[in-house]
This record gives C-alpha cells, sequence and structure tokens, in this order.
C-alpha cells in the first residue's frame, strides 16, 4: 500500500466533515497586505513546454485530502517561475529525465482547507493562511522526476505529500539511488532560482515569491 494512504487514514480519524470545512473556505477571504505587487502573470506550464509530465493529484482523490480539490488538473506559475522551469526541464532531458508537476499555482482557499484539515502535529507540512501560501502567490511548485525510458516517476526517498521524516531533505534513509535523484532535482531547481522546502523535497520556491499578492482565482477563470 503506498505509504500516503496510510497517512490518509489515520487523519480522517481526527478530521471534521469535509463538506463543512469546504464551505468555511470557500466564505473566508484571504489575508490583506499591504505594499505594492507586480501584476501577476499565471501561465500554463504544459503550454510553454508540452514534455513537462503532469500529476496533478489534487484534481483525483489520490492524495492527503482524499478526493479531489481542484476541478481541473492543471499546473501554473507566474512567467519567470514557468519559464526557469522550462529550462530545467529541458536541462535534464539528455539525462533521460523530465519533470513531473504534482502542483504549481493553489488558490488561497485550498490552502485553507489543507490547514483546517491537518492536526496539530503535522502543520509542518502544510502552509499558514493566515500568512498565505508561496503556492497562492504562483511562485511555488511541487515536483519530481520522470524517468523518460521507463515511463514512469522516479522512485524517491518518500511519497509525494507524505507527513513523515521520510519527506525531509536530509532525510538519510532509502536507497543510495532514491537519495541520488532526490538530490539531482534540489541541484538541478536550484541552479534555475529555485529553493527546496526543507520539510519537502518535492516543495521548491522561486526566487521571486515575495514579489506577487496572494491570489485565490479557481483554475477555471484562468
Amino acid at each position: 500500500m503506498p505509504l500516503f494512504r496510510h497517512h490518509v487514514f489515520s487523519f480522517r480519524r481526527l478530521w471534521a466533515p469535509l463538506a463543512v470545512l469546504l464551505i468555511s473556505s470557500c466564505a473566508a477571504r484571504p489575508p490583506h497586505e499591504p505594499g505594492t505587487f507586480r501584476a501577476p502573470e499565471l501561465v500554463e506550464l504544459q503550454k510553454l513546454d508540452p514534455t513537462i509530465q503532469l500529476d496533478i493529484r489534487y484534481a483525483t482523490a489520490r492524495n492527503f485530502v482524499g478526493r479531489p480539490v481542484y476541478a481541473q488538473a492543471r499546473a501554473f506559475l507566474q512567467r519567470p517561475a514557468a519559464e526557469a522551469l522550462v529550462q530545467v526541464n529541458q536541462e535534464l532531458a539528455p539525462l533521460g529525465y523530465r519533470l513531473l508537476v504534482f502542483d504549481g499555482y493553489r488558490p488561497w482557499r485550498v490552502t485553507k482547507l489543507f490547514w483546517d484539515l491537518t492536526p496539530p502535529d503535522k502543520k509542518e507540512f502544510v502552509a499558514d493562511p493566515s500568512k498565505g501560501s508561496r503556492h497562492n502567490r504562483g511562485c511555488a511548485v511541487d515536483l519530481s522526476l520522470w524517468d523518460v525510458a521507463a515511463g514512469r516517476e522516479v522512485p524517491m526517498t518518500g511519497e509525494y505529500d507524505e507527513m513523515s521524516p521520510r519527506s525531509y531533505v536530509a532525510y538519510a534513509g532509502g536507497t543510495p539511488e532514491q537519495r541520488a535523484a532526490r538530490d539531482l532535482l534540489r541541484r538541478h531547481m536550484e541552479a534555475h532560482g529555485f529553493t527546496v522546502l526543507p520539510a519537502e523535497w518535492w516543495h521548491f520556491d522561486y526566487k521571486e515569491w515575495k514579489a506577487y499578492p496572494i491570489q485565490d482565482m479557481p483554475f477555471e477563470k484562468l
């Protein structure tokens, strides 16, 4: 059984009914931020580079929530971040890999839902909606490597969205091959202006994230 399924089962016993939380999240509003921000320019990743692979878990039931929270399986980033990601994807091609994207821009209401669903001892794995997420700004991306020859996701030290120490960037377990793949991904992402989140090997923030406002626009309106 995939590791993330165990965590979904465990958390469900602690969570309030999802329907109630969805209503609460939709009724809430993003925090107000003073200051001047760049005009958002969210672009769809596969329109820039169709060879980027997608596995938008939040458009399926295969995620830690256990059901879809997106109506569409699409991935967006602010243009500078998206163009940098395309460079990473092209750089990996001669090595036999492509990027496999799980999530990019995330509406604020989904961040609030994740926060409300997650038990206190697992909050390090989700963003505080009172501050907003870098995903909400269109400057964070969740991804892994895709093995082109094998036609599958490259095994890493832990599953995507797994809320355990296996997700830590510094986790010393797993196989040498898994750690090497995790570190390869990090090196190439960091070379193009992204910084990894210490608690999540798959989460990378783009260097200019502070320049963009928190957004709550659903995919259907982009």
